[in-house]
This record gives C-alpha cells, sequence and structure tokens, in this order.
C-alpha cells in the first residue's frame, strides 16, 4: 500500500467556491485522485484553509504551514510521496510578499520533507511540489489579496526553479485547471476533477 500525503491549503481542504462549504469526499481532487489510483494507494488529506508556506498570520493564526509540517511527517509515516501546493494564502496583502519570496517558503518546506526520516526505513520521501493557479477575478477577496494577479501569475516560473533546485518533481497547475470568477482563488469541483485526473497520471509516472 502506496501512502500519499497531501499537504496544502483551502484547495485541498476542498472550500467549494460556488456553495462556500466543503466539497464531499468524492469531488475534492484529493478524492479524485484516490479513485483513479485505485486500491494499493492510501490519500491522506491535510488540506487547512489559510495555510501558508512558512509565514505565522498574525490576523487568523496557528496557519503556518512549516510549524505543523513537522508533526504531520512524523504521524503519517512510513510515506511513499508528499505532494505540496501551498503558495495562495501567501499572497494576501498583509504579508507583502514577492512570488520570489513566496516560492522559497515553499522551497523550505521541500527542504524539511527531504531531510526528513517520513519514508520507507527512515528515509525522506519523494516530493512532488505544485505550483498553485494563478487567481481569477478577485470578488470577495479584492482588498486581502490585492495585487495577488500579478504576483500568482510568477508561481509557474518560481516554483519551477525551486523544483529543479531541490531536485523534486513538480506539476505546474495552471496548465490543468483555473480558478473560479466566483472569488478569485478557489476551485470549483469541475476542476477537483481535472487535478485530480491529472495528478494521477504524474504518481503513476513517479511511483510506478
Amino acid at each position: 500500500m502506496k501512502r500519499i500525503l497531501c499537504y496544502g491549503d483551502s484547495n485541498t481542504w476542498g472550500y467549494d467556491p460556488v456553495s462556500q462549504d466543503r466539497l464531499d469526499t468524492n469531488s475534492r481532487w484529493t478524492g479524485v485522485l484516490g479513485q483513479v489510483l485505485g486500491t494499493g494507494y492510501t490519500i491522506i488529506e491535510e488540506g487547512l484553509s489559510g495555510r501558508t508556506t512558512v509565514w505565522d498570520d498574525p490576523i487568523e493564526g496557528y496557519k503556518n504551514g512549516q510549524a505543523y509540517l513537522y508533526p504531520c511527517l512524523d504521524s503519517h509515516r512510513p510515506l511513499d510521496l508528499v505532494v505540496l501546493m501551498l503558495g495562495t494564502n501567501d499572497l494576501k496583502q498583509r504579508f507583502s510578499l514577492s512570488a520570489y519570496d513566496i516560492a522559497e517558503g515553499a522551497k523550505v518546506l521541500v527542504r524539511i520533507i527531504q531531510g526528513s526520516s517520513a519514508g520507507h526505513h527512515w528515509r525522506a520521501p519523494p516530493v512532488l511540489l505544485l505550483a498553485p493557479p494563478p487567481t481569477a477575478k478577485l470578488s470577495l477577496f479584492a482588498e486581502m489579496f490585492e495585487g495577488a494577479g500579478q504576483k500568482s501569475r510568477k508561481f509557474s516560473a518560481h516554483y519551477g526553479r525551486v523544483a529543479q533546485e531541490m531536485g523534486c518533481a513538480y506539476l505546474d497547475t495552471s496548465t490543468v485547471v483555473v480558478s473560479s470568477d466566483l472569488d478569485g482563488i478557489h476551485l470549483e469541483a469541475g476542476e477537483h476533477q481535472k487535478l485530480g485526473q491529472a495528478l494521477a497520471v504524474r504518481i503513476k509516472a513517479l511511483l510506478g
């Protein structure tokens, strides 16, 4: 049984911009991934709304992805793969971060995973780094994410650079999905289907 940890934010948790509730298990990309991969794979969902890469949120609190990653890896080992998709919440205006620095935050998380003993036989599991999709038309979150559009369109280049530097697998999600115009940030159910299916192909190629 191959165990895959999916570590992310509300787009991994499954926030639905249509209903403003959580998508059901089989509609989330993690659920789609599990269905397509089939038996022999266990998908571990670790999505948290508002989670950042490495930054403490002075308003929402407890959302630092670096802080929780250590115990998360420890509790779910042994892992065959960690799928990492974070960075969208780093775009919030309160953090004043460039796309470069957001990708550097993701690099810190990749380094933690690669330096861990969360894989089999106390070795590090491989990492599949995902560049989050660019934001779309910001409506509900326009002020909170002011300036996010231009920054998020640079994710592809910077996350690709990080993956190359760290020697990890990479997928640019903007080639697969688009953020919803309902709020500009989250994925609608149809996009979850696309992402889950695309990741299944990528993961089968990685893990065999």
